[in-house]
Order: C-alpha cells, then sequence, then structure tokens
C-alpha cells in the first residue's frame, strides 16, 4: 500500500498525499472509483527515476468526504493548480487516469498549467461517457445511498469487477472498496457519482489540441467503460504520437497491465 502521510487543505477540503522517489517530479492523478492506491504497483518501480506525489482526490480515499462536498470535476482541476503552488511545482510530469485525465487536461487548458510530458489513459475526456448504472444513480442518489450495507458492498464489488479485463484478486476489492463503506464512505459514493456530468469535458473539448509537450495516449482495447474508439479520437486531438493499444485489458489499467504502464512512462526518459 502507498502511504499517505501528509494533509494539505485546499479550498476547504483536506487533502491526502504522498510522495516517493528521487529525481524529476511527476505528478500522479487517479481516477473515480479508486484512490491513489491505483498506483501501488506502479510507483515503486518509477521511484528511481522520477519523484513522484500522489493524492486522494477531493472527496476520495483517505480525503476529507463529507455532505454537500462539492467533489466534481469542476473542482478537481483548482485543487490540482493550489496543490502545484503547494509542491513548488513548475512543469512536472503526468500520470493520469480517468477522471484524473480530466482533471490534467481540464488543469492545463482552464488554469495553465504546464507540463513537462504526459502519459495519459483511458481518460474521461469526451462525450458521451458514463455508463447505465451512473445514469440510474444519479436520478435515485438518496435510495442508493441509504441501502443496507450488505447490498452496497455486493453491488461495489460487481461494478468495480466491470473495470477490469481480468478478475479484480480479492486484495484489489479491498483496497478500492474500503474507502466506499461505512456510514461516511457509502454516501461518498454515491455522491462522487451523482456530481458526474458531461458539462465538465464539453466546456473543455472544443479547446483540445496539441499539447506544448510530449503526449502518449494509451488505451485497453477490451476497456467496457471508455470504448476504445474514445482513445484513438482523444488521440488524434492531442498528441503527435500513435496511440498504444494494451490488449487484454479493460479501463483498470493498473490492474490488468501495470507493467505496460511502468514500460510507457521509463520509454519516455
Amino acid at each position: 500500500m502507498l502511504d499517505l502521510p501528509y494533509t494539505h487543505t485546499v479550498l476547504g477540503n483536506r487533502v491526502k498525499w504522498g510522495k516517493m522517489g528521487q529525481g524529476p517530479a511527476m505528478v500522479a492523478l487517479h481516477g473515480t472509483p479508486f484512490s491513489a492506491q491505483v498506483w501501488r504497483k506502479i510507483i515503486p518501480h518509477l521511484a528511481s527515476t522520477y519523484t513522484i506525489y500522489y493524492y486522494d482526490l477531493v472527496g476520495y480515499g483517505q480525503s476529507e468526504m463529507r455532505d454537500g462536498q462539492d467533489v466534481s470535476l469542476g473542482v478537481q482541476n483548482q485543487v490540482l493548480a493550489e496543490l502545484f503552488k503547494h509542491w513548488a511545482l513548475d512543469k512536472p510530469h503526468m500520470l493520469a487516469h480517468d477522471f484524473g485525465g480530466a482533471t490534467a487536461l481540464r488543469a492545463y487548458y482552464l488554469n495553465g498549467l504546464r507540463y513537462q510530458s504526459m502519459t495519459i489513459f483511458d481518460a474521461v475526456a469526451l462525450a458521451p461517457w458514463g455508463s447505465p448504472f451512473v445514469q440510474h444513480v444519479r436520478q435515485h442518489e438518496a435510495a442508493f445511498a441509504g441501502m443496507p450495507a450488505y447490498m452496497h458492498e455486493a453491488l461495489l464489488h460487481a461494478y468495480l469487477q466491470t473495470a477490469a479485463f481480468h478478475p479484480l484478486t480479492p486484495e484489489a476489492l479491498a483496497v478500492y472498496s474500503q474507502p466506499w463503506t461505512g456510514t461516511i464512505g457509502q454516501p461518498a459514493f454515491y455522491r462522487q457519482i451523482a456530481q458526474m456530468d458531461q458539462k465538465y469535458t464539453d466546456e473543455v473539448k472544443g479547446l483540445y489540441d496539441r499539447l506544448d509537450c510530449p503526449v502518449q495516449v494509451l488505451w485497453g482495447k477490451q476497456d467496457e467503460w471508455i470504448p476504445f474508439e474514445k482513445g484513438q479520437a482523444l488521440n488524434a486531438l492531442i498528441s503527435n504520437a500513435d496511440l498504444v493499444e494494451l490488449d487484454q485489458c479493460g479501463h483498470l489499467v493498473q490492474e490488468d497491465a501495470p507493467q505496460a504502464i511502468v514500460a510507457a512512462v521509463l520509454s519516455r526518459g
């Protein structure tokens, strides 16, 4: 497990973060419904080359969860910009997945953040996105938030399994489900789904263009959450390089093929 020993309050939210390694700075951004623990099999292999900063998005993992909290994509890029200031970072390398990809892109186009390079995969970036389950929860958040714990946990495990091509191990299921259980975690899980809104990607998609740094896009060919074709479309908009196709990988590449992410980052140097 990755350690997140530090706390920084950003826009009224307590954010848990950590760092590991030596060398040029890199920031790793996780997606939903995950946490910084998606990098637990990856960051240790990059730590001899980079100093990696990682954190739990607002409303996720070990970061603060509370009623009435804004955990939408509309706030996550603002948080990232503030963390750049707190960490005194100037053009770090970026590693981003899912909502982390949306956050990195929104911060680039809306907040003026700049990167040394970006490795981005299976990102929330182009509409439409959001599964039928997500759409249903958005309409019935209170009912889901108040269901019995055993029903919630069964639903949560089933949902998480659909993220990967290969069955998730009991260890992975425990890591990813733990933050979303209990009297605080269960309503927080449905809160972040209820606040998923395509307007946050729609408002930047017209700005998408080649970034002023090398961009490497990877995509799981068997991604059932965001189809492979979305990866092809995003790559054509923001990168000069070929899309890296990851066979026998679903949306959660960190579990299906962590070595592919490590290799992609290190190959860039």
